[in-house]
């Protein structure tokens, strides 16, 4: 009896008028296909880009793949993840009677990205410079979906601890609150000296472009103030392990809850003490009283592993 084949991958990009941005997604999708020959891997744009998503399902149809997980190749879940991409597979399934698929989750702060964006900083941070002294914009797409944006406020969180910065703001290129230029003056407000741009986007595009010219602007009318802007994530190897890591997940079937960032699973600085600790049903002080204990963060796994 011979095993069938493993599910193809299927990344699903937001899609940029920019053509440097668009090719660099593509180019990162033919990377992928370089690290897994044995995989068929397509990748296409929900809009926007060349080749739309429908495209890669078809061209991964025409190599005889029947099942698949598709990667949504996205920071945040905002709109794109959660309903755009989902209803491109079900059409795409009506169309390709016989093929199945699974749905991966989007990217996330994992601590891979949180390590390249940490390069990142350090690429254009004066050597001279105490980290306490460097206050961090770290700049979001943008959504009307506010769990979207929470998950950004959530990055800057995790980028902030234990790695020293004096703090890390967070501000939106569209559709949000605050814009570039108000997220800055809350960092000149706060006291910041000197302070860094952090775009959170995988590659360029206009919206980076964008976060830098008003960045520009905003340095060039506060001279006092010690503005550098930082590159975006690009194709780096911590990008392509976890589009793998999450292809992995669909396919196995194990999205779990978020326990990418759990400081009992992976050594975040400054807590690298707590991997593995066993857990403890505790109380908390500020609780009603009931007597009921419970596991950290509710987790339904061991974290000594």
């Amino acid at each position: 009896m011979t095993t069938p084949p493993p599910p193809a991958l299927l990344i699903a990009g937001h899609g940029t008028r920019d053509d440097a941005g668009a090719e660099a997604f593509r180019d990162f999708v033919r990377q992928l296909g370089r690290r897994r020959p044995e995989l068929p891997v397509a990748g296409g744009f929900i809009e926007l880009s060349p080749p739309p998503l429908g495209e890669a399902v078809a061209e991964l149809v025409e190599r005889g793949v029947r099942r698949f997980a598709a990667v949504p190749l996205m920071l945040v879940s905002a709109g794109h993840a959660k309903g755009d991409i989902p209803a491109a597979l079900a059409r795409e399934k009506e169309r390709h009677p016989g093929i199945s698929y699974a749905y991966g989750r989007p990217l996330g702060p994992h601590p891979a990205l949180l390590s390249v964006l940490e390069r990142r900083l350090d690429e254009v941070v004066d050597p001279s410079w105490d980290r306490s002294e460097v206050t961090v914009l770290l700049v979001g797409r943008g959504s009307t979906d506010p769990d979207a944006n929470a998950e950004v406020h959530k990055a800057a969180r995790l980028l902030w601890e234990g790695r020293g910065y004096a703090s890390v703001e967070t501000a939106f290129v569209s559709l949000a609150a605050p814009d570039v230029p108000s997220g800055l003056d809350r960092c000149a407000k706060l006291g910041a000296r000197r302070i860094v741009v952090l775009p959170y986007f995988l590659f360029t595009g206009v919206l980076p472009d964008r976060v830098r010219r008003q960045t520009a602007d905003w340095a060039a009318a506060h001279p006092e103030v010690d503005v550098r802007s930082a590159d975006v994530i690009g194709p780096e190897p911590e990008l392509l392990d976890l589009v793998m890591e999450r292809y992995e997940e669909a396919v196995k079937g194990d999205l779990r809850m978020n326990c990418d960032s759990c400081v009992y699973r992976i050594a975040l600085p400054g807590f690298e003490d707590k991997v593995g600790l066993p857990q403890q049903p505790h109380f908390h002080p500020d609780d009603d009283g009931h007597g009921h204990g419970h596991h950290h963060g509710g987790h339904a796994h061991s974290h000594a592993h």
